[in-house]
């Protein structure tokens, strides 16, 4: 469900919006000056919607459209032909997503979410609080870029360019050009498309020169900031279980967990899912040091049927099984970290026999899906963790970059690392959808021009052509409907 209290604060803020605009167009004595001055601004207003249109820019958008003719030209017949392509590949893009998601709902398999190549993001649900800044401006950065892509493809083709804008719709932000609409339909369908497509091409080429960015970014700060030897803590939440006096600190950097190097936070990722989708791994033990460190203690089952035999109370004791020759269920309570310093990993007792020093392989016995967890951070002493490893994931943030100098921040590889990954995701999810042939988008145009620039001669009459247009669109629609609909559903109320 969506959080009442966004749903308040949004519903509350539009209201007391459109209320106080409701007022002052009504009153006698300040409709007047009120309508003046939303005319200076350039400044409209509707439930849900508020818009911003200015002409300040129009001399910088009218330089860019007859820079280097020939280059434009060869620009946007590109940008024509991605968008062709785009609009046939967006239809099967949500053709496949409706079936995953009609599958899932079917199968109740909630793994199945993550696989959808496309995915209703709704702020404060799906999307954490602290990545709204990130969210928001990608989508900004993402729709200024589109709609400067249609503004200078217009002026290269001859259409009048009357002015930019900027919009908020309900919490979502976005950007607009207006152009002549009688010079659009004077000129060819050939025209028209690149025009049309350009939005679409912009923001592909924004989401490859993003992952651009984010593939040459370990060169790019290769003078600040250097790599590849371990992956630099950023934050601790209070919250999380390596929070702690022998937990991590902001400026640790991880070099191991368990056995699994790690030097990239790709790597820790990788890590912690292996050790999670993995049994729990051993360690070695000499027959000496297990009976000299185990102690009596009473054996019990837990209630998903795995075994317990410390205290409740203990906080430094872990209950390890092992097997022998002659029993294979044997069970010690022992301290954790005397049993895992200096101990090799295992997970049979094979695994243990050196220097023919008689030897055991015990493995921490723990809740279903619980793991012990041995986190290198030298110089510190190791971390323990003992809980789910996805718990470790979701309460610590990790940096692949680490400072050569202590004035530069942490944080900024990050920032730059996550901005480049939303503008990657919303970027492309921009194009796709803004290609799908349907009514009130760009594909809806893209279509109209790519049918009479390619069906003129085969369907004579024009009547024809809009009918079997107007089909593609209405089938389209339903087909965007379908998948925001269904998509919402999953998101907020599953």
């Amino acid at each position: 469900m969506i959080p009442i209290p966004v749903v308040v604060c949004v519903l509350g803020g539009w209201c007391a919006v459109y209320l106080a605009d409701t007022l002052l167009k009504s009153s006698s004595s300040l409709k007047a000056s009120y309508e003046d001055w939303l005319l200076t601004y350039g400044l409209s207003i509707s439930p849900f919607h508020m818009r911003w249109q200015t002409a300040l820019f129009n001399h910088q958008f009218y330089h860019w459209g007859r820079w280097k003719p020939r280059f434009l030209y060869l620009w946007f017949s590109m940008g024509m032909v991605f968008g062709i392509v785009a609009m046939f590949g967006s239809v099967i893009l949500l053709g496949k997503t409706l079936m995953q998601t009609l599958t899932q709902m079917l199968t109740e398999a909630p793994k199945a979410q993550n696989d959808r190549m496309l995915q209703v993001v709704v702020p404060g649900v799906n999307l954490p609080v602290s990545q709204l800044t990130y969210f928001f401006s990608a989508i900004l950065i993402s729709g200024v870029i589109h709609e400067v892509g249609h503004g200078v493809a217009a002026i290269r083709e001859q259409v009048r360019f009357n002015g930019f804008g900027i919009f908020i719709f309900i919490v979502y932000p976005g950007a607009f050009v207006d152009l002549f609409t009688t010079h659009l339909q004077l000129i060819s369908p050939v025209q028209q498309l690149r025009i049309f497509c350009a939005g679409v091409w912009h923001n592909f080429v924004l989401g490859v020169a993003s992952f651009m960015v984010l593939f040459l970014l370990p060169a790019i700060l290769f003078p600040f900031y250097y790599t590849g030897v371990g992956a630099l803590v950023t934050e601790v939440t209070e919250d999380s279980p390596a929070n702690g006096p022998r937990g991590l600190f902001v400026g640790d950097i991880v070099t191991n967990l368990q056995d699994c190097p790690i030097y990239t936070v790709e790597d820790w990722n990788l890590c912690l899912g292996d050790i999670s989708q993995k049994s729990q791994i051993g360690y070695c033990i000499n027959t000496a040091t297990l009976q000299q460190l185990s102690f009596p203690a009473r054996v019990y089952r837990r209630l998903d049927g795995t075994v317990e035999c410390c205290s409740n109370n203990s906080l430094t004791d872990i209950c390890f099984s092992y097997s022998n020759s002659l029993d294979s269920h044997l069970y010690a309570c022992l301290p954790a970290r005397k049993v895992i310093e200096a101990s090799k990993v295992c997970r049979t007792n094979m695994d243990c026999q050196k220097d023919f020093v008689p030897s055991f392989c015990v493995t921490p016995s723990l809740e279903n899906q619980t793991r012990l967890i041995r986190v290198k951070h030298p110089p510190h002493i190791d971390m323990l963790f003992v809980g789910h490893p996805m718990h470790l994931q979701y309460t610590v943030s990790l940096s692949s970059f680490v400072p050569r100098h202590n004035f530069l921040s942490i944080d900024l590889p990050v920032v730059i690392e996550t901005f480049c990954k939303y503008l990657i995701s919303l970027s492309g999810a921009l194009a796709v959808i803004n290609a799908v042939p349907c009514f009130a988008l760009d594909g809806q145009w893209i279509l109209n021009s790519f049918l009479e620039a390619t069906l003129s001669s085969l369907i004579v009459e024009k009547q024809k052509r809009e009918l079997l247009g107007f089909l593609i669109l209405l089938s389209g629609s339903t087909l965007l409907a379908a998948n925001v609909a269904l998509g919402l559903w999953m998101v907020t109320a599953r």
